[in-house]
């Protein structure tokens, strides 16, 4: 399927490791553009040389630091004369229990997954809809469907951003612009290190809880993030057109509702 991207300017918040990269790699295999972008300059740098090294057809260029900085996302924003994509990525707050969380952390929570988004799209839209072709991805989590208990923040802001963006996908389709979530499942990352830490059994390592994790999911395995890269750019694609407002799971099948 040729997807239409070749030639494309993708911005891709916090690729520079993880789900984003997978998402960034992706796209420019199919030609498109990108903008690697992580809080560590090194990473950035690394991942940036990377990234031209296999698709050296492609440009690539590099906006280092804070997605929910102020300055970082005018940087992101402007990187490109004229965006065609917005792939929306942030770390997600640390798991707990809400009773220990202060205002101050739910507002922190807030700003980098879902206010941090809204900026960057504030930023784009418009312009997108002039030229009449957009795609903005927004990768929050499968726990907006299915929320996991320790995750009370992420939880939140999160289906904050996916309430917001199921009302806005309706107001720009109709100018060729389309705005879907991915919510990632377990992936083998260091976020789902991160998130595992705290789920262990009493006694259990935290590498057996993740082989134990694995057995249980309907897959029998964890996500590859090459297979989460692969569905943004379809997502990007001139083929999805009329796929706008929705969310799509990947989880292995681990989310056992049918819509």
């Amino acid at each position: 399927m040729k997807t239409g991207l070749a030639g494309r300017k993708a911005i891709v918040c916090a690729s520079s490791k993880g789900l984003g990269r997978a998402c960034a790699e992706a796209l420019a295999a199919e030609g498109c553009d990108v903008l690697i972008n992580g809080r560590t300059v090194e990473t950035v740098t690394e991942t940036a040389a990377a990234v031209r090294k296999a698709f050296p057809a492609v440009e690539v260029r590099e906006v280092p630091g804070d997605v929910t900085r102020g300055d970082v996302q005018e940087a992101l924003a402007h990187a490109w004369d004229a965006p065609d994509i917005l792939v929306n990525n942030a770390g997600g707050p640390p798991p707990g229990d809400f009773r220990e969380w202060a205002k101050d952390d739910w507002i922190r929570a807030l700003d980098a997954n879902m206010l941090t988004a809204i900026m960057l799209i504030k930023a784009t839209v418009d312009g997108m809809m002039e030229r009449g072709f957009g795609r903005i991805v927004n990768i929050t989590s499968a726990a907006v469907k299915s929320p996991i208990e320790t995750l009370g923040l992420s939880n939140g802001a999160r289906a904050g951003l996916t309430g917001f963006c199921a009302g806005l996908a309706r107001q720009t389709v109709a100018r060729n612009v389309t705005i879907n979530g991915l919510l990632p499942g377990p992936f083998a990352t260091d976020r789902l290190r991160q998130t595992m830490t705290g789920r262990a059994a009493s006694g259990e390592s935290l590498e057996e809880a993740m082989a134990r994790e694995a057995r249980d999911n309907p897959a029998g395995r964890f996500g590859d993030p090459d297979e989460f890269g692969a569905a943004c750019v379809f997502l990007c694609s001139a083929q999805a057109g009329f796929i706008t407002g929705q969310n799509l799971v990947l989880d292995g099948g681990a989310f056992r509702g049918t819509l």
